[in-house]
């Protein structure tokens, strides 16, 4: 119920994307809330495939994104876009501006500083230690 009734701001986070391996690697972020203008590949579903598309809209009130090559032809013979969840795409090209960069240091910072930390609770040191 919960999910249904977010508000936009919440449903921007819950429209988020994972980013490609190349772009996991370059930023140091695993995923990204999708927006206009990026470039996504759709990776699940009917319209899996190799090309990358535009996204047109972000629909937050339905959950759906729409992508510049996916269309369906209506029974009256105009062409719609198909609406695609962005959990089923993955994020090839980032649109940035100075705003997302700010997003994407602060996320990858985070994420440099959990790496940087032994995973575990204790150091090989604390152990040695203990059992002497």
């Amino acid at each position: 119920k919960r999910h249904f009734t977010a508000p936009s701001h919440v449903r921007r986070q819950l429209m988020s994307a994972p980013l490609s391996k190349e772009l996991r690697q370059k930023y140091n972020v695993k995923s990204m809330p999708i927006r206009k203008d990026d470039e996504v590949q759709v990776v699940r579903g009917h319209y899996k495939g190799q090309q990358v598309g535009k996204v047109v809209q972000v629909y937050r009130k339905k959950f759906v994104i729409y992508i510049e090559r996916i269309q369906r032809e209506k029974a009256n013979g105009a062409s719609v876009y198909v609406g695609i969840h962005p959990s089923k795409c993955v994020i090839v090209k980032l649109k940035i501006d100075k705003d997302r960069k700010n997003i994407i240091d602060r996320r990858s910072k985070g994420r440099l500083a959990a790496l940087g930390k032994d995973k575990g609770k204790y150091s090989e040191e604390s152990t040695a230690m203990e059992t002497s």
